[in-house]
């Protein structure tokens, strides 16, 4: 069991280590890392963790690695990844408090940050393209997906209202579906 934790604590700290720019960046690393070399879940659990995720409070990295720690080793293993994937993110923002006093002002930071947002833009495409494949698999979802973006892109509608509508547009679905002999299947 110790090798475990000690497994998902650095699995996750290497994790939280490389990943700039918050649990969106963060969704191709966690699939490599989790789904393709470790194969603790697979690629549909990863999307299911990030969707609930995004609907719960807190940190969507730390969620993810909370819901993968407790499927892989129950309550210790949530621990253990959770405590991995901040460890990192702790250490440097201590770092940076006790040795540089005004750290946004200094010019090379300001580049290395810019820097760092085009490529967490690239990831955050990466992402969004790998999601849709997975996710978007029939014509409702084409649907879902094209009235969600526009709703939050055009007209601003809350994100939050966009997953609670869709949470019980599915699950109207998933009824209508299943009371007409169809099983669920939508």
């Amino acid at each position: 069991m110790i090798k475990t934790l000690l497994d998902l604590y650095f699995t996750f700290f290497k994790i939280g280590a490389v990943t700039f720019g918050g649990g969106y960046a963060m969704l191709p690393v966690l699939e490599r890392e989790l789904s393709q070399k470790k194969k603790w879940v697979t690629s549909d659990d990863l999307l299911d963790y990030y969707a609930v995720s995004q609907v719960t409070p807190g940190v969507i990295a730390v969620n993810v690695s909370t819901f993968v720690g407790s499927k892989k080793a129950g309550l210790p293993g949530g621990i253990s990844a959770t405590l991995g994937v901040v460890s990192p993110s702790v250490i440097i923002i201590s770092l940076i408090a006790l040795f540089i006093s005004s750290f946004e002002q200094i010019e090379w930071v300001q580049k290395a940050l810019a820097g760092v947002n085009v490529a967490v833009t690239a990831l955050l495409t990466y992402a969004v393209f790998n999601f849709a494949k997975k996710t978007v698999k029939n014509a409702w979802g084409v649907v879902f997906y094209s009235a969600s973006f526009c709703a939050v892109f055009f007209l601003k509608v809350s994100s939050v209202a966009v997953v609670l509508s869709a949470i019980v547009v599915g699950l109207v679905l998933h009824f209508a579906f299943r009371a007409k002999g169809g099983e669920g299947k939508e």
